[in-house]
């Protein structure tokens, strides 16, 4: 067991606007299994980038343990993937690292095909294996689900409850649940660790912005009060003040005294006020406010949008998946399930009009308005003004919802490739929001997308309910939005 500590941590980066951490403080324990969540931006992977030497900041983060990152750059990916380990982690035994991709669900032929021959999964599955070979290290796991499917989650999942000392990036709900002990939450205002799963520090965080919330409406009272009482007693000082004034006898000392004790009475009230108002800023500092979204669903003027029937997608010779039949009817929401591979993201790509081989029957309403959210956010790039005019879309209503998930307007101003993964979906997400479309069909949307942003998404597809056919490997945004489910089996060619 050791203690990384981080004190009065501040960085930003050069030319930067803000900061991104200002004077922080907080402790981990290296043999904790610690979730590390926070809205897209707030600088989960520059934490770790900082953890790793590759910055400079204010203050002080000290360890007596390594860290080490995931994903780790593979500079020859040609190479056979048993020595792309090894240049990782020189000092395995083989009988260890066969042992982990055991754990994981790989088979040790794997190590004997070039690297860049291995799916995304199985890159990151013998990635992480090489990783928790290392001794006396701290490893920070950046999003390693992203390109896993629901069945490659649980195996991953499940080998990380094994383990311990390392901080997991993750938006997936349910992963995150199953393998931490602790969570590391960077806010608003500060970092936060605490012990728990992502659900014990939801509800908790739920709670503490409610507190919060209704402390502040009692606190606005408490200043309302105080402002009248303030004008109240200073009129009455301007009163007394006035009598002085005039031809007829008075003691001019004595109202003088009276007017300067209301006067003095009066500027004591205005320092309470002051006092209230400086401790009602620092309220509501670390709520995660989550305004309602809107969609600009229109209802289909027939009952069915598509029918699949013995579909199979082709990649010249090969077949991808077994024949599958279905409709789309108005008012579903369908999530097409299957393995990585088994061809869902071509089947969503026919439904686009995208050149796509394939046999069997594929039927498609007329007039239909579509609305695609791709996997790819590599196209993004100009500034968003441009980009909601060349999607035809408003760029108020825009703008607006991408300011309810978090993007600062500081962020509008910034060209979209600059953007953090986790924001470029928001981009993608926002603008398939705005559209007027009879059908909404997105693409893996919520990878790198933080966790109360899934949440926002999910409350507003429940209020509006439009018709939607999507593949996500979010376990519990699937069985939140999900009406129908259509599992695609793939060939094995």
């Amino acid at each position: 067991m050791s203690i990384v500590k981080v004190n009065n941590m501040t960085f930003g980066y050069d030319g930067s606007y803000d900061l991104i951490f200002d004077n922080v403080s907080f402790q981990m324990d290296t043999d904790w299994k610690l979730g590390f969540t926070g809205r897209n931006g707030r600088g989960k992977t520059t934490f770790m980038k900082l953890l790793l030497g590759k910055y400079e900041y204010r203050g002080t983060i000290s360890s007596s343990v390594a860290f080490d990152y995931f994903p780790f750059e593979v500079k020859e990916d040609n190479m056979l993937t048993v020595h792309v380990l090894e240049d990782v982690c020189p000092a395995f035994e083989q009988w260890q690292l066969e042992k982990e991709l055991s754990l994981l669900g790989v088979d040790d032929e794997v190590l004997y095909r070039p690297f860049n021959t291995l799916s995304q999964g199985e890159q990151t599955k013998v990635m992480l294996a090489a990783l928790f070979l290392k001794e006396n290290q701290f490893l920070l796991i950046d999003e390693p689900t992203n390109h896993l499917d629901v069945e490659g989650r649980k195996i991953v999942s499940d080998y990380l409850r094994s383990k311990k000392g390392f901080i997991l990036v993750s938006h997936d709900r349910l992963f995150l649940d199953a393998c931490i002990d602790h969570i590391l939450t960077i806010n608003k205002t500060d970092i936060i660790v605490q012990k728990g799963n992502f659900s014990s520090w939801y509800l908790n965080k739920t709670r503490e912005d409610q507190n919060e919330i209704n402390e502040n409406e009692k606190l606005k009272k408490d200043v309302k009060r105080l402002m009248t009482a303030m004008k109240r007693t200073a009129k009455w000082s301007d009163d007394v003040e006035a009598t002085k004034i005039g031809f007829g006898p008075c003691d001019r000392g004595a109202i003088g005294a009276k007017a300067a004790k209301m006067m003095k009475r009066s500027k004591a009230i205005e320092t309470r006020q002051t006092k209230v108002l400086e401790d009602k800023s620092k309220l509501l500092k670390n709520i995660e406010q989550s305004f309602p979204l809107a969609i600009q669903a229109q209802d289909y003027f027939r009952e069915r949008l598509f029918h699949f029937e013995d579909v199979v997608v082709s990649y010249g010779e090969s077949k991808v998946n077994q024949p599958v039949t279905f409709a789309v009817n108005r008012g579903e929401r369908i999530a097409i399930t299957g393995f990585n591979g088994s061809g869902k993201s071509s089947l969503l790509k026919l439904m686009t009009n995208e050149d796509i081989a394939y046999s069997g029957r594929l039927e498609k309403g007329t007039r239909l308005k579509v609305s695609y959210v791709s996997q790819n956010t590599a196209a993004l790039s100009g500034d968003l003004s441009t980009y909601a005019k060349e999607r035809g879309i408003d760029e108020g209503q825009f703008k607006t919802i991408l300011h309810k998930m978090d993007m600062s307007q500081i962020q509008f101003e910034k060209d979209m490739s600059a953007f953090s993964e986790g924001q470029k979906k928001k981009v993608l997400i926002a603008a398939s929001l705005c559209e007027k479309a009879n059908i909404y069909i997105w693409d893996e949307p919520l990878n790198y997308v933080d966790v109360l942003s899934r949440i926002q998404i999910e409350e507003a597809i429940l209020s509006y309910r439009p018709t939607m056919i999507f593949v996500e490997h979010d376990k519990t945004f699937v069985s939140r939005i999900a009406t129908k489910v259509v599992d695609v089996v793939s060939v094995v060619n």
